[in-house]
């Protein structure tokens, strides 16, 4: 992903940005429902592989029709081995695993400790942020709102617990991902559809090698699938892993990146709504009353909520 400075925004100018963002967050809520439908009949991996594999394709024909051309430099290839391993290979198998033991709509509230996730990791590791009293106080709501989520009080849920673990693992490596991809990628004078089909080529290279070894079997043909399987590995890599890359990074250029995150806020909303309604989910009170406490840390630990008193 690439980063560039926020810049103040003027009022007409949220009709530029506003929709793009809710597509963003209906796109990537959505897409919890895909891949608890597709691990019905594919092994995680190779989910998250054709995930990749369409994406890089459909991101590939936009640079075809733009005549731009992939990176040259080994370095940018390297950092882009790195960044979609913990950007997208390993946290998407996370989620496959994650999610053939809860409910995709906890599995879309989980994704939203992502930014708490982020601040410790680009303090401590990247050194790309800088510590302040609020963020810790951020970071310690939504630490209380993740133990909420878990419902930490109950003791006789291990197989919700495993679940719920993988895709926490899973924020964790985007945690890791995104200040990765800032301190070494965002300098680049590559277009955000260049450097994110890099990303997702690197992936798709990786999974090849790695699915077959851990599964020991050969994947399903995908004339042997069901169309709502087919169709939901297809709307993963088309739409969660190839446009809304092009969306996202449309808005990080309009907004700026601080803003732009805002749309992690709006994902577990969507994630729970599908859920519910189109896979028929049940949630238990303190999932979501957990998720609320997790957003909220967020916007503590992001200024958000100061930022907004400022301009009331």
């Amino acid at each position: 992903m690439v980063t560039t400075p926020d810049s103040t925004i003027d009022r007409p100018a949220v009709k530029a940005w506003l929709p793009t963002m809710l597509a963003l967050a209906a796109i990537w809520g959505c897409s919890f429902l895909f891949i608890s439908v597709g691990v019905r009949e594919l092994p995680p991996l190779y989910l998250a592989l054709g995930r990749v594999l369409t994406g890089a394709v459909v991101l590939l024909a936009i640079l075809l029709f733009k005549r731009e051309r992939l990176p040259r430099t080994p370095r940018i290839w390297a950092h882009s081995f790195v960044a979609g391993a913990i950007g997208s290979a390993i946290p998407w198998t996370l989620f496959g695993y994650g999610e053939e033991r809860i409910p995709s709509l906890l599995a879309g509230i989980w994704n939203g400790i992502t930014p708490l996730i982020v601040l410790p990791i680009a303090v401590l590791i990247f050194r790309t942020e800088k510590f302040s009293l609020q963020r810790g106080a951020g970071l310690l709501i939504g630490f209380i709102g993740m133990l909420i989520v878990l419902g930490a009080w109950r003791v006789n849920s291990g197989a919700d617990l495993v679940g719920q673990g993988l895709c926490m693992l899973a924020a964790v490596f985007y945690g890791l991902a995104i200040p990765y991809q800032k301190r070494f990628l965002a300098g680049t004078t590559l277009s955000g559809t260049a450097l994110s089909a890099t990303l997702l080529l690197c992936a798709t290279v990786q999974l090849a090698i790695v699915a077959p070894l851990v599964t020991h079997q050969a994947p399903p043909a995908p004339w042997s699938l069901s169309p709502e399987v087919l169709l939901s590995v297809i709307a993963l890599g088309a739409l969660g892993s190839g446009l809304a890359f092009v969306l996202n990074m449309r808005n990080i250029r309009l907004i700026g990146a601080s803003r732009s995150s805002m749309v992690t806020y709006l994902i577990p909303v969507f994630s729970i709504l599908v859920g519910v309604i189109v896979l028929r989910e049940h949630i238990t009170w303190y999932q979501p009353a957990g998720g609320l406490v997790v957003l909220l840390g967020v916007a503590v630990s992001q200024g958000v909520l100061r930022r907004r008193a400022s301009q009331g």
